[in-house]
């Protein structure tokens, strides 16, 4: 650790729509060379948070700057020092890649004396040499999101907001998009990247959980995974699913449970607590196939910390 400022600092950010809070009073803090997962579900304010960080939205009360700027007073020099890319596909079909290039070095004023070299880097990053004259509607989801990556860090900004940036692309493709990632933060730069992918949460140094606009967890993916849920975790088979499901809802001894795949995570009270759960499924015409305590992943810690009503948001 070093004694540098963090690149992008929030104290209670707040946007509020009407009489709807879309983000409530947002603490973080992130360092240099950082890469923070948002994790959330739809409508948790995931988007709006990033596009305050970016400038393009006035928070209606806390503070926030990012790589040393004010995102109320100097939103200009925000934009000038971030790369964004949007949940939407932000490039021209229309154009080649060579076009898009260009045409958002121009938007960024890259010198011209770096231009070639630039987007020679983002060409070759991108995976596309020998196809710089395609038009871009004509390209994988893969290929245009690396494109669009290209694009967006042309002018070598020294913070990135990628708000799904892997929705829709293929998992050979994702993973290779994270390699990318990666290798922007060995250089340095610092990414805030919202996700709906569980599993590229792991990918990231910290990980921010976000649920009805307020920060509910913040820490490593390790860190997280450690979290005390409260009682012990099991994976159970079940047959039907669907109505184990609803049975274990009723059941006293049991705090959450959810579907993973074709089984069932059950949180209970304690460990004395499993052998109880069979007996109870059966006499429910529930029939019970293998059962084992599991250490929580990340999703349990998600759902754990998502669903239960009691929800805070944790101040760092």
């Amino acid at each position: 650790m070093t004694d540098a400022p963090p690149v992008i600092i929030a104290e209670g950010l707040t946007k509020r729509f009407n009489d709807f809070i879309a983000v409530d009073r947002l603490n973080l803090r992130i360092e240099k060379g950082t890469v923070v997962g948002f994790i959330g579900p739809n409508g948790a304010g995931k988007s709006t948070a990033i596009r305050m960080l970016c400038g393009l939205l006035r928070p209606t009360a806390g503070r926030a700057s990012v790589a040393g700027f004010d995102i109320a007073r100097e939103p200009e020099a925000v934009r000038a020092h971030i790369g964004y890319m949007s949940q939407k596909f932000s490039l021209y079909g229309d154009l080649t890649c060579r076009e898009n290039l260009r045409f958002f070095a121009g938007i960024y004023r890259v010198p011209h004396r770096e231009l070639g070299e630039r987007m020679h880097f983002a060409i070759a990053m991108a995976g596309l040499e020998g196809r710089e004259d395609t038009l871009v509607r004509t390209l994988a989801g893969g290929w245009k999101q690396r494109l669009a990556l290209g694009c967006a860090i042309l002018h070598r900004p020294p913070v990135l907001f990628l708000d799904e940036p892997t929705s829709g692309v293929e998992p050979e493709a994702r993973r290779r998009f994270w390699d990318l990632i990666h290798s922007l933060a060995a250089q340095s730069v610092t990414i805030l990247v919202t996700t709906h992918y569980m599993d590229e949460a792991e990918y990231c140094n910290r990980i921010a959980l976000i649920n009805a606009g307020r920060l509910v967890a913040i820490g490593s993916p390790s860190e997280l995974r450690q979290r005390n849920l409260g009682g012990a975790l099991i994976e159970l088979e079940c047959t039907p699913l669907g109505g184990a499901l609803i049975v274990l809802q009723q059941a006293a001894e049991v705090r959450e449970v959810a579907i993973f795949g074709d089984k069932l995570h059950v949180l209970v009270r304690d460990a004395a607590s499993i052998g109880q759960l069979k007996p109870f499924l059966e006499q429910h015409g529930i029939e019970v196939g293998q059962s084992r305590a599991i250490s929580p992943s990340l999703e349990d810690v998600f759902v754990q910390l998502v669903l239960r009503p009691d929800a805070k948001e944790r101040r760092e």
